[in-house]
């Protein structure tokens, strides 16, 4: 697999969890500290992909101001976690 293939991959399954997450989270709406714990993963996630050249910065911070954009609760738990 190139690194170009890999890269896209990571970005795919990055943008698919963190959709699944804000979908979850609008429909329980589940209590704040909940929210930001299941965020927590998910930016955790992000900062090793980019850590390991997985995933540009850039790319990792256009897909959760994508995410905050479609889904507003997203945002300010990002930085939370």
């Amino acid at each position: 697999m190139s690194r170009r293939d890999r890269a896209e991959r990571t970005e795919r399954i990055l943008i698919a969890r963190l959709e699944e997450l804000a979908c979850a989270v609008e429909r329980s709406g589940a209590p704040t500290e909940v929210v930001a714990r299941l965020l927590e993963s998910a930016s955790v996630a992000t900062m090793n992909a980019v850590a390991l050249n997985l995933l540009s910065a850039e790319a990792a911070d256009e897909i959760w101001r994508d995410a905050a954009e479609r889904h507003p609760q997203v945002e300010p738990l990002r930085h939370a976690a």
